[in-house]
């Protein structure tokens, strides 16, 4: 296939990107660089895949030409303002990148006649305080911030597209992604934010009591799951899919899973300090989705254990380092 990627120079773009490069598919990547990386990129560009890279804001008529010049058989649209807190801040600024971004590749796929849509959506943020645990796709909405709001708005412009114009758009609403190549600085994971500061000897902090929970799930599951809602999406009209483990995993449990790790990576963990922090206003208690409708339509499941996974991620930011 032809495929678009954009964010694909970022922590899952850029592991989307290696996946379809892998399997011989020509990818075009469509990144403004803001978060993403040349170094997230590099292998896939050196190994020879066919592949081209716009540097460009998402929202701009340069994405829209270059997305229709391509003329691609699917768009995976990974790009996202993903800092919740800077969505607090500057709503219209997250509003700009997570709807107005979207609706311009929408429509540029349209024009291009692509038939196949990917979207990346969140599953905690949108549902937010749960009343079901774990969420399964239609729990109410409860989004307590502008981006599980912009996220929403956004999906909403997907069922239009799919439902009016006869394309297949497919958002996947993600629990909490770990795995290499995530970036520990701004908004994000707790797993990319320990690994970097026990490989700099610093103390682990833990907000609150550290029982707050999200459900953790490996980068290579998540990049299977959009691979295979590209692949199955061979019917005009809007799906909507959770992507996670079904799996509460505390803070606390994570620190646990580090230790292991960092042991089984033959380090002392005698040097590993863990420091708490007043609770965080406003953070979320608990966080887990429901991926059976995923499991019983697509036959996706995750693979990758916490440990395991915990132990893949901080080998990658211990090599890196």
């Amino acid at each position: 296939m032809k495929c678009v990627v954009t964010g694909g120079a970022g922590f899952i773009g850029s592991h989307v990107v290696d996946a379809l490069t892998a399997r011989g598919d020509s990818v075009l990547i469509l990144d403004d660089f803001s978060t993403g990386s040349e170094g997230n990129i590099a292998g896939a560009k050196s190994s020879g895949a066919n592949l081209d890279v716009v540097r460009c804001d998402l929202c701009s008529k340069d994405a829209f030409d270059a997305l229709v010049n391509f003329k691609p058989d699917a768009v995976f649209h990974l790009a996202a303002q993903i800092n919740v807190r800077k969505s607090v801040e500057d709503p219209v600024f997250d509003a700009d990148k997570n709807v107005c971004g979207t609706v311009n590749m929408l429509e540029a796929a349209r024009v291009a006649d692509c038939p196949r849509f990917v979207f990346s959506s969140t599953g905690g943020a949108i549902y937010g305080e749960q009343d079901v645990f774990p969420a399964p796709e239609d729990h109410p909405v409860h989004a307590e911030s502008p981006y599980g709001i912009s996220k929403r708005a956004a999906e909403l412009y997907l069922e239009y597209y799919g439902r009016v114009f006869g394309r297949s758009t497919t958002s996947l609403r993600f629990s909490n992604v770990y795995g290499p190549r995530q970036n520990p600085k701004g908004e994000a994971g707790v797993v990319a934010i320990f690994s970097e500061r026990l490989i700099a000897g610093e103390a682990l902090t833990v907000f609150g009591d550290g029982m707050q929970t999200r459900d953790f799930v490996f980068v290579g599951d998540v990049v299977n799951a959009v691979l295979s809602a590209a692949d199955s999406a061979d019917k005009p009209g809007f799906r909507v899919f959770n992507v996670g483990t079904g799996v509460e995993t505390s803070v606390m449990d994570v620190v646990a899973g580090m230790r292991t790790a960092w042991k089984a990576m033959d380090k002392a963990d005698d040097g590993i300090v863990v420091e708490h922090a007043p609770e965080r206003q406003g953070e979320q208690r608990r966080s887990v989705i429901d991926h059976s409708k995923l499991t019983s339509e697509l036959g996706w499941r995750p693979k990758v254990n916490l440990e395991s996974g915990l132990e893949k991620t901080l080998r990658s930011y211990f090599s890196d380092s």
